[in-house]
């Protein structure tokens, strides 16, 4: 996609951008650079990103990349030095992986979050924003989910990415500092990694029904989701680091498209694209996962301008064509 969120000069202006290397930094990481930003610096420790799209982005001469963790305020110190804005994008996701571990998600996604909201201030950012996660939402039932009418956290995941609002909060009322969150409602699209243990369920549909392999189904299949492509991720980064709206500030958005659609639904549309007689087996709902969820967006909408320009299926074509070609090269 090229559509362009933003009317600012670039030029003159440095950005970092944390967990670069991994799949909705890297796009973010992609656009700042297409756009001509003067600087544009990502720290990633590659435990989640890959090399390819530090190879992707290396082709800019803007491009810094240092690899380095979160967990260490020196090296965060260190990235923060001579930026204006920052994107932290970098997290231990997956539910999953946080029942099995929550230690190292209260590790990466609190600690590191607070090292680099520290380091950010010392090195007085003129915008700090910030990824937060729908699961924050947690047993809180109504639809549409609304930001102010969260419930209680069933997964440590949703606790980390809790705990980051509340740090946020305190930091902007504290030190000042400006920010934004943002809670990313099931953001999928190219780069998403189809081969993890905690691999995202689009890229794992994909895999499944080009290579004629099992494909599985938590649950029922009916439960739903607010199917997000990444291109929107993107545009609410932009719109919240370049926004002049002081009234934006220190606010937590829902970033969504406000549909929803079932993970049989979604199974099927790509079982059609591929005109795939595949059925999919089903086993056991995961362990902290919320059953329904679809956005209020109107609060992005009103102060950061946001409109999401990919609905689902569009943005679930490019994805499909993405990973068909990328496992047609493999071959």
């Amino acid at each position: 996609m090229s559509i362009v969120y933003h009317s600012a000069d670039l030029s003159n202006s440095a950005f970092l951008v944390t967990g670069g290397a991994g799949f909705i930094g890297s796009h973010i990481a992609e656009y700042l650079l297409k756009n001509g930003a003067g600087k544009v610096r990502v720290i990633d420790n590659l435990s989640n990103g890959f090399q390819y799209n530090i190879e992707l982005l290396s082709k800019y001469a803007a491009f810094e990349f240092v690899e380095g963790d979160i967990r260490n305020f020196d090296t965060c110190k260190e990235v923060c030095k001579g930026i204006d804005y920052v994107s932290h994008q970098a997290a231990l996701g997956s539910v999953p992986r946080s029942v099995r571990f929550p230690e190292l998600t209260n590790d990466v996604n609190v600690g590191g979050f607070v090292n680099m909201l520290k380091a950010a201030t010392d090195s007085k950012v003129k915008k700090f924003v910030y990824a937060s996660s729908s699961s924050v939402y947690g047993d809180e039932m109504t639809l549409p989910k609304k930001e102010e009418r969260t419930g209680n956290c069933l997964s440590p995941y949703a606790v980390s990415k809790k705990a980051n609002e509340l740090y946020a909060d305190v930091f902007y009322r504290t030190y000042g500092v400006p920010l934004l969150g943002f809670r990313y409602f099931n953001v999928f699209g190219p780069r998403q990694d189809p081969d993890g243990p905690y691999a995202a369920v689009i890229p794992l549909f994909v895999k499944a029904v080009l290579t004629g392999s099992s494909a599985y189904i938590n649950g029922d299949g009916e439960q739903t989701r607010d199917f997000t492509y990444v291109d929107n991720a993107v545009q609410v980064n932009i719109r919240g680091m370049l926004s002049d709206n002081s009234e934006a500030l220190n606010r937590v958005y829902n970033v969504a498209v406000g549909e929803k659609f079932s993970i049989n639904d979604l199974y099927n549309y790509v079982r059609e694209f591929f005109g795939s007689d595949l059925m999919p087996g089903y086993r056991e709902a995961r362990e902290g996962d919320v059953r329904n969820s679809l956005a209020d967006i109107s609060l992005a909408k009103k102060y950061l301008g946001y409109s999401p320009q990919v609905h689902f299926t569009d943005g679930l074509k490019l994805t499909i064509e993405y990973f068909k070609n990328l496992y047609l090269n493999l071959k």
